[in-house]
């Protein structure tokens, strides 16, 4: 399956945010009281390793250009990832995700302040939306530190895919990941070392099953977006949130209830609506060898989704 396709793409995507989910299962089957920044360490070393046999598409002779970006970037990232283990370990797995799905709606309201964008009226309303979404599905009285971790999560999520505009254009994605995993590293290491939990065998085979499966994830979402329209094909990524319900209905027995289904309308639908209302401004033009548009300059594009869940990978 090529992506090459309006259709082939779209099941690129469902079965590439599928795979997310598988990821974040297991972070959630880690064992109660697990050692989160260990998890962090390994995961991100061994997302590094598996990112070696790539390294042939690094720029050597520019290796480190936009070092403070990557580094500020990379440490954000960190904490995304620290927040996000904490959420999917305390939360229901539909609800952790449905919270990271504020991630776009955080972006829009990031580049009014920092990039002075202007948002439509479509814009605004899925902000106001998205929020009161966020309030129905965690609910007051039930808002605790894992409800914190998981917006702290989208938060983190929203801030580097802003932040990806002011990276060097010239870097490929795999230039972008490696050095972003290369300068987690230390503080990672430091943590973890910090955290003095004793080492396991477990611990090893949860991270690399969930680096593992977020970079198969990574991997059809650019053979999705590199050759078609973003527009045309990212109402696909909501599919990540309709397998979060599944997994965690049939796997966890997490039964999602009114609440959850009202709050995640609301967060879902205005996307949606933003995403039809770009089809209709920018007509398919079926082939697309452009860079890949999970680096978009615009936090309203096609493929914001997708960039503010870069954290993840």
């Amino acid at each position: 399956m090529s992506g090459k396709t309006v259709n082939s793409a779209i099941v690129l995507l469902i079965i590439g945010n599928a795979m997310a989910l598988i990821s974040d299962v297991f972070i959630k089957l880690l064992e109660p009281g697990a050692p989160v920044f260990q998890f962090a360490f390994l995961r991100s070393l061994i997302t590094l390793a598996f990112l070696l046999p790539l390294a042939g598409q690094l720029d050597r002779k520019n290796l480190f250009a936009g070092l403070k970006i990557h580094a500020f970037r990379a440490h954000i990232h960190l904490a995304g990832i620290i927040c996000m283990v904490i959420a999917l370990g305390n939360l229901p797995l539909a609800t952790a995700n449905a919270v990271f799905y504020a991630a776009p709606i955080l972006v829009m309201v990031l580049s009014v302040f920092l990039f002075r964008e202007k948002l439509t009226p479509l814009s605004v309303t899925a902000v106001f939306s998205g929020f009161a979404g966020i309030v129905l599905i965690l609910r007051p009285v039930e808002f605790n530190w894992a409800a914190v971790a998981a917006l702290a999560s989208a938060f983190a999520l929203a801030i580097n895919a802003v932040l990806v505009r002011q990276l060097p254009k010239q870097q490929t994605t795999v230039h972008k990941l490696f050095l972003n995993y290369l300068l987690i590293l230390p503080a990672a290491g430091a943590l973890a070392w910090w955290e003095g939990a004793q080492w396991n065998s477990g611990m090893l085979i949860s991270a690399m099953g969930s680096a593992l499966f977020i970079l198969g994830y990574n991997i059809t979402v650019l053979l999705a977006y590199r050759q078609v329209d973003a527009n045309q094909v990212t109402s696909a990524e909501y599919t990540g949130l309709i397998w979060a319900v599944g997994i965690g209905w049939i796997w966890f027995g997490e039964v999602p209830d009114l609440w959850f289904l009202a709050g995640s309308l609301m967060i879902v639908v205005p996307l949606l609506l933003i995403g039809l209302q770009q089809r209709r401004r920018s007509p398919a033009r079926g082939f697309n060898p452009a860079p890949v548009p999970r680096h978009s300059t615009g936090p309203l594009s096609g493929a914001t989704i997708q960039s503010a869940r870069e954290c993840r990978e």
